[in-house]
């Protein structure tokens, strides 16, 4: 019995303490949870601001082809100077709000300034590249600083020009991490931002490339900008100078530039000019700088304010294909706010006799850069074409890969004597037009145009009943514009016969001519 009994008194007592125990944890649960919480939330608060530090709008892809990543660089927590004092004592989850805790991250020193600027990382891919630029808060490079940016596993590089940019080239593609020393003045981050290496170039326009165009005000023009064509073979004596009058006045233009000054562009379209091809802009001979015309907002704008249909071109330098892209991704920036009507071009000539930076690439590569140049505009929704003059096509590019884009032909003779297809023709580059100061280059373009009247035929016919005047042998098929047909409007004499060499009537009705099928623009000079 006695054995019994203290078993009884065992179990009574133990069940009492557990029942004592729950009572009070019941009583006290709401105390633990509220704790619970609190250091919950003080680590998730803590967790936000570190990531706070991190990309806008984070490591992505742009959009644009390019692979694109930028970082706030400014840390705004100041934990790490003592700023914040943590009491780890009794705080077991302490570590988690403790910046030097993690090894693996960049413990850069910051700014205790309150006026120091805040900066941004912005990284770009093109191939097996990266082009790091340090910008401001209002989106600007900041220049005159030695930057250090640190890759990972790789290296660190100084901005040794102070512009603002870090270019490193030459990289395995894939995955990196980069940051920025710390300098005085500056806010900087605590943590690396991590970039994609790209493999293989994308012809997509390039994010942010307006960083790195520059104004003609900022280069020495003598040492950058190609002053005098060279045609050599491509000129001869018969090469004209006038507006040609055998051909409707509508397909006529004229290419310009900073060179040409200030326009009236009432008096250009009084003179029978129907569109203009206007330079937006070239990379330096020497540097390779990307600089915009001086003239282009202005010509373009009043261009296209005046009803000139506007086509563009860019005088290229590039070395290989990355910088075609780059050059590319300039021009679509600088178009993107004006009506362009017709293609976007590169024009591929000696620069400096052959001293300039590209003069002596092997066919090959020059190649290779019109096709990137031209394959990145045309991804932006724009038509895109080469310029160069016939000896060049010939002899500098292998002009059969480049049937897929329109060609500007350059040959400054009474006739055209390329062989290959062509939809404008730059025929001299000594032409005058009222309401453009000094000597314009001219041109002839199939344009396609809808608004060609039938009253000029009737004007023509009427001058020349014959049908004996000297037009034009063909006209230009497809993106071409006057459909491909025969005489100074595409149509032959009254009676269908050809003229001597083949040339049709000035302005007949239509016979026996018939429609071009290469693509060539007009043929032969004067009417």
């Amino acid at each position: 019995m006695d054995y019994k009994m203290i078993r009884r008194t065992i179990v009574i007592c133990s069940v009492s303490v557990l029942a004592i125990l729950g009572i009070v944890f019941w009583m006290n649960r709401s105390g633990f949870g509220e704790q619970t919480r609190k250091t919950s939330s003080e680590v998730s608060q803590n967790g936000d601001a570190e990531s706070g530090q991190q990309t806008e709008p984070g490591d992505a892809q742009d959009g644009t082809g390019t692979n694109t990543s930028a970082q706030s660089v400014n840390s705004g927590n100041t934990s790490a100077q003592g700023g914040t004092e943590l009491n780890i004592s009794g705080d077991t989850r302490a570590f988690l709000r403790d910046e030097s805790f993690w090894d693996d991250e960049p413990q850069h020193a910051l700014s205790p300034d309150e006026n120091a600027v805040r900066l941004t990382l912005i990284a770009t891919s093109v191939q097996r590249d990266l082009r790091l630029q340090i910008v401001d808060a209002d989106g600007m490079l900041v220049t005159g600083q030695p930057f250090f940016i640190d890759v990972e596993g790789v290296g660190s590089y100084k901005d040794l020009d102070r512009d603002g940019i870090v270019y490193i080239r030459d990289l395995r593609a894939g995955d990196y991490r980069v940051s920025v020393a710390p300098l005085e003045g500056y806010h900087v981050s605590t943590s690396y931002m991590n970039v994609h290496v790209n493999d293989k170039v994308e012809y997509k326009e390039i994010a942010d490339i307006d960083l790195l165009i520059v104004s003609e005000d900022e280069i020495d023009k003598r040492e950058e900008e190609a002053q005098q064509r060279e045609m050599n073979e491509d000129r001869d004596d018969t090469e004209h100078t006038e507006l040609l009058s055998g051909i409707d006045t509508t397909v006529m233009g004229m290419d310009i530039s900073s060179f040409n000054g200030e326009i009236d562009w009432e008096k250009v379209k009084d003179q029978g000019i129907g569109f203009v091809i206007i330079r937006c802009g070239y990379r330096g001979y020497t540097s390779g700088a990307l600089v915009e015309d001086a003239c282009f907002v202005r010509n373009i704008s009043e261009a296209n304010k005046a009803g000139v249909r506007v086509g563009v071109y860019f005088f290229t330098q590039a070395l290989n294909e990355v910088e075609a892209v780059e050059e590319a991704s300039m021009v679509i920036t600088l178009c993107r706010d004006y009506r362009v009507d017709l293609p976007i071009f590169i024009d591929t000539e000696t620069a400096a006799a052959g001293a300039g930076r590209a003069d002596l690439l092997d066919n090959e590569t020059r190649t290779a850069v019109l096709k990137a140049f031209c394959e990145t505009i045309e991804s932006a929704g724009y038509r895109a074409g080469v310029y160069a003059s016939k000896n060049w096509f010939y002899e500098r590019v292998d002009h059969t890969q480049l049937t897929g884009y329109l060609t500007w032909l350059a040959e400054y003779k009474e006739k055209p004597t390329y062989d290959g297809s062509f939809q404008f023709w730059q025929y001299t580059s000594r032409g005058y037009v009222d309401g453009v100061t000094g000597r314009v280059d001219l041109n002839v373009g199939s344009l396609n145009l809808s608004d060609i009247s039938p009253l000029w035929q009737e004007e023509e016919e009427a001058q020349d009943p014959e049908g004996q005047g000297t037009g034009q042998e063909t006209g230009v098929e497809g993106q071409a514009g006057i459909e491909g047909q025969t005489g100074t409007e595409g149509q032959a004499g009254t009676e269908g016969q050809a003229g001597t060499e083949g040339q049709t009537g000035a302005g007949g009705e239509a016979g026996a001519g018939a429609p071009a099928e290469n693509g060539q623009v007009p043929q032969g000079g004067a009417g």
